[in-house]
């Protein structure tokens, strides 16, 4: 089966990635939701984002307005007009307020208070307006405007997850439902911004991986290689656990280890950094690639059977010709093309790459 969004190392372009999991729906459950709706003055809000108590899921696409957009918002708000509310989740524990929608109005008013765009060093004036307003920075604005501009009003609907208690699953089925726009939030893009944290940090930190960047090829705009990163670490940690679907499966294992208390970072760096510098030295740059796009289902199975067999000691042997064998044997090769996020599927296709190594010196 083909799927879609991950990069080859031919190009920058996101190109389809083959023996994927399908593009599941995750087992709706039954939630208790509080909510309630608040109404924040805009200087209240940009020293909420300064302080953290408002956070920012940081992924790879977080700040995607132009200037002149971000002008035209902040115009808005200047000439007295009515702007769209924002939607923040509650976190039980630290209270700290997670954006869920509105992070490109919220961060454009933090980067016109604090005076500079993302990414440029010069002060951030508006710009392209047909107002009195173009080219004027924040500490430009005339008294009244200023206070204007701090005392306007953005209404926020918040939420709170009370049962189940299992780390704010809902958060999940928010984000994906809310996620309505012409380029939706992939699987992972959503679980880097609400399970940030330092299994999050880690994750980041392995996909800078030099041998792991030449088995993949060039970054994925999509965070699909550190989707494959993820994948690797919860079907070697938790084999045993798996059940589809896969992104569920993800979730949980990416929301239970968010503060990194389960499994420590030297444990999950060597087995991660050892496995890919062993596949890249002993079957080169392709391995993941039977065919011309890296196949996800190839790279977990070879990764975990690589992992297992180190536990037992270094390969010094050379191992193409097992490599190989794998490639073309018939079983194997079905499963790395449908149904391979199916229970029996998975557990198969790693069983017989397993077996295919277990034995080399």
């Amino acid at each position: 089966m083909i799927a879609d969004n991950v990069i080859n190392d031919e190009t920058e372009q996101e190109v389809p990635i083959e023996g994927d999991y399908p593009e599941e729906t995750v087992a709706v459950k039954q939630y208790t939701i509080t909510g309630y709706g608040a109404d924040f003055d805009v200087e209240g809000l940009v020293r909420r984002l300064q302080r953290g108590d408002i956070e920012i899921p940081d992924f790879q696409r977080a700040f995607v307005w132009s200037k002149g957009k971000a002008s035209r918002f902040i115009e808005s708000l200047l000439m007295g007009l009515p702007v769209p509310g924002i939607f923040l989740y509650r976190e039980k524990g630290s209270q700290i307020l997670r954006v869920i929608d509105g992070q490109q109005r919220l961060m454009s008013l933090r980067y016109y208070f604090e005076g500079k765009f993302k990414g440029s060093e010069r002060a951030f004036a508006l710009q392209s307006l047909d107002s009195r307003f173009d080219e004027l920075a924040y500490n430009d604005l005339p008294d009244q405007d200023r206070r204007r501009l701090n005392d306007s009003i953005i209404h926020a609907s918040i939420i709170q997850q009370e049962a189940p208690d299992d780390n704010g699953s809902s958060q999940y089925s928010i984000f994906e439902r809310l996620n309505t726009t012409s380029t939706p939030l992939s699987s992972q893009e959503i679980r880097s911004a609400i399970h940030g944290g330092q299994f999050n940090d880690l994750i980041l930190e392995l996909n800078e991986y030099d041998a792991w960047r030449t088995l993949f090829g060039n970054r994925s705009t999509r965070k699909r290689d550190e989707e494959l990163i993820l994948r690797f670490l919860a079907l070697h940690f938790c084999f045993d656990q798996y059940q589809p679907p896969m992104k569920s499966f993800l979730n949980q294992f990416m929301s239970d280890n968010r503060d990194m208390d389960i499994y420590e970072k030297p444990v999950m760096c060597e087995v991660f950094q050892d496995t890919a510098s062993v596949i890249l030295e002993k079957l080169g740059d392709k391995a993941f690639k039977p065919r011309r796009a890296l196949n996800a289902a190839v790279q977990d199975s070879l990764m975990i059977a690589i992992a297992r067999r180190l536990e037992k000691g270094v390969i010094n042997a050379d191992i193409t010709e097992e490599y190989q064998s794998l490639m073309q044997d018939t079983e194997f090769r079905d499963l790395i093309y449908s149904q391979t996020s199916h229970l029996e599927n998975v557990r198969r296709r790693i069983q017989l790459a397993t077996e295919a190594f277990a034995s080399v010196e």
